[in-house]
């Protein structure tokens, strides 16, 4: 039971900070897969350091599988997309991966951008 409240209180903040602070602009211009990269590793959007492993990263977390062969894992990159995005299918029963786009976290540009850097690692 306890286990359950603190992930779901840690679920919370990450929401709450994701959704406070809307950094990460990319440009237009800028590479696709830099420009998900940058999302993937900002603290106030994708935040993907705080649970997975990527390489490149500081102080990455250790709660999810490292995000490395991600080809082979997902060889269809929908899925992966799915998964960031949060359809009801692809959740993980009690994963503390928030659900990015069903919960408005980051747009779908954001989570196609992300899946695209993610799906080339």
């Amino acid at each position: 039971m306890l286990k359950t409240k603190l992930k779901q209180l840690i679920t919370a903040v990450t929401i709450s900070s994701a959704v406070a602070f809307s950094g990460a602009a990319f440009a237009a211009d800028e590479d696709p897969l830099a420009a998900g990269k940058k999302l993937a590793f900002d603290k106030s959007k994708g935040n993907c350091l705080a649970c997975h492993w990527v390489q490149g990263g500081n102080e990455p977390g250790n709660i999810g599988p490292g995000l490395i062969m991600m080809k082979a894992r997902y060889a269809d990159k929908q899925k992966l997309h799915d998964k960031i995005w949060g359809t009801p299918e692809t959740q993980v029963k009690d994963s503390m991966m928030p659900p990015f786009g069903q919960n408005g976290i980051l747009t779908d540009k954001e989570i196609d951008l992300i899946t695209d850097y993610i799906y080339s690692l």
